[in-house]
């Protein structure tokens, strides 16, 4: 086991490049090699079994080893393993997926458009956006409103709307006319003084006069994800959705919910929007829709926008947009068994249930001496880490504190995502109490001999 181990680490450090690593680092310290998964653990090369905080990357919803949908991939891979659906093609799974992704949605999202990851759907959003609009005789209607610290993907377009310092340097991104609102965390971004209502207005009162500044005529969209996720777990205050629907409303403004990570119960509700109390015209969707178990996302959008879309289609003589597995076989079979899965086993529920446990557990690491903020919704949750809990201070350099915090978690046997210094946590839906309290177990022994380590200023 040993010697396989130290090859496959050998092989992986000369030949992969790792998203989201220090290449050098990674050349010194090599990889954990993950070997097995079942239900909320996984196990490494060496045996050592985990806890899976943070569902893989937010997306494993239904624990590891489900064999229900090892089956169903198998079966369709025996019986059409790939297909596409260009040019009038279609197939089964992808058209009965569809109809379970329009079923669960907001009313009035009645089109479904397949990619294969989140990016890929957002890049899509921004193209039939243009696409829409050039063909309503809008050409300068094509800026783009996101929040700073959001996270929308990594492809060219994606990442320009993403609004993370590390996805944009050296990248020369951002492509596309993106214009940027402050981020809704009153934690870091209320000012002295402010409540958090006050907060809130300022946002929506920024948002007013940045459309008066543009001109409503030449903002396309507004993205944004319900409940900010790889930014550091950033849920928006009270009001702050339904006033910014309102805002865009008025100006003819459509409305796009990134729901990648929100969607399909994290936040114990179908999708985030549901959540937080407002309708987009659009949505991006992937990660919980299968599990992760197979890689697929979607659009899915209002009739205006297909109305216009199909106008424009039939005008020109196609759509010319698509991915050779746009609503492959195998990954529209899966999702739609996963989707039944979390209807079945009520998961939803088991998210809304088990959200104060989780939540009010967090809250009780407030008193450790580096933790400057618990937030979360749902079954998703963070601390942030400071160096001084009075003035807020960040640590200097940010994220060092955090990479080590994130090594004593692997060494308790606990994986979760440290985003710069901020803990997040995301476990899958199939937790019971009795894991969440384990969860929570293995977070305060992180913490505890964090706080031993590093003397708060």
């Amino acid at each position: 086991m040993t010697t396989l181990s130290n090859s496959l680490a050998q092989a992986d450090i000369a030949h992969n490049l790792h998203p989201y690593t220090d290449a050098r680092a990674f050349e010194q310290n090599g990889p954990l090699i993950i070997e097995r998964g079942k239900g909320i653990h996984v196990w490494d090369s060496t045996g050592k079994q985990y806890i899976e905080g943070l569902s893989g990357l937010w997306s494993v919803a239904v624990g590891f080893g489900e064999d229900r949908l090892v089956k169903v991939a198998a079966e369709q891979m025996a019986k059409l393993p790939y297909y596409h659906v260009f040019s009038s093609k279609s197939h089964e799974p992808g058209i009965r997926l569809s109809e379970k992704l329009v079923e669960m949605a907001p009313e009035g999202l009645n089109h479904v458009f397949y990619t294969n990851s989140g990016s890929e759907a957002n890049d899509t959003v921004v193209k039939m956006v243009w696409y829409m609009n050039n063909a309503l005789g809008r050409p300068q209607k094509k800026k783009f409103l996101a929040r700073n610290k959001a996270y929308h993907g990594v492809t060219m377009v994606a990442a320009s709307l993403t609004g993370l310092p590390g996805n944009h340097r050296d990248f020369d991104v951002p492509l596309i006319p993106v214009v940027r609102l402050t981020c809704p965390h009153f934690y870091r971004f209320g000012q002295e003084g402010e409540t958090e209502a006050q907060f809130c207005a300022r946002l929506l009162k920024e948002l007013e006069d940045t459309i008066a500044s543009e001109g409503a005529d030449t903002i396309a969209a507004l993205i944004g994800e319900p409940l900010m996720g790889a930014g550091g777990v950033l849920p928006p205050p009270e009001g702050y959705w339904e006033g910014v629907e309102k805002i865009c409303r008025a100006n003819d403004i459509l409305l796009v919910s990134d729901e990648v990570i929100n969607g399909f119960g994290r936040l114990g509700t179908p999708f985030g929007c549901q959540k937080y109390g407002f309708t987009p015209d659009i949505m991006s969707v992937s990660k919980q829709m299968s599990s992760s178990y197979m890689p697929i996302a979607a659009v899915l959008f209002s009739d205006p926008v297909f109305n216009a879309i199909a106008d424009n289609s039939h005008k020109i003589g196609t759509f010319g947009h698509g991915y050779t597995a746009s609503s492959h076989p195998v990954a529209t079979a899966v999702a739609l068994e996963n989707l039944k899965i979390i209807e079945e086993r009520d998961l939803m529920g088991n998210a809304r249930r088990l959200a104060p446990r989780l939540q009010d557990g967090m809250r009780r690491f407030a008193d450790n001496p580096l933790v400057g903020e618990v937030r979360g919704t749902g079954l998703i949750a963070a601390v942030e880490l400071v160096a001084d809990k009075a003035t807020k201070a960040m640590f200097d350099p940010v994220g060092k504190v955090g990479a080590r915090a994130s090594v004593i978690g692997h060494e308790e046997g606990l994986i979760f995502r440290a985003i710069g210094d901020t803990l997040a946590l995301c476990p899958p839906l199939i937790c019971t109490e009795a894991d969440i309290d384990e969860i929570l177990v293995r977070m305060g022994r992180t913490l505890d001999r964090l706080a031993a380590e590093i003397k708060p200023a």
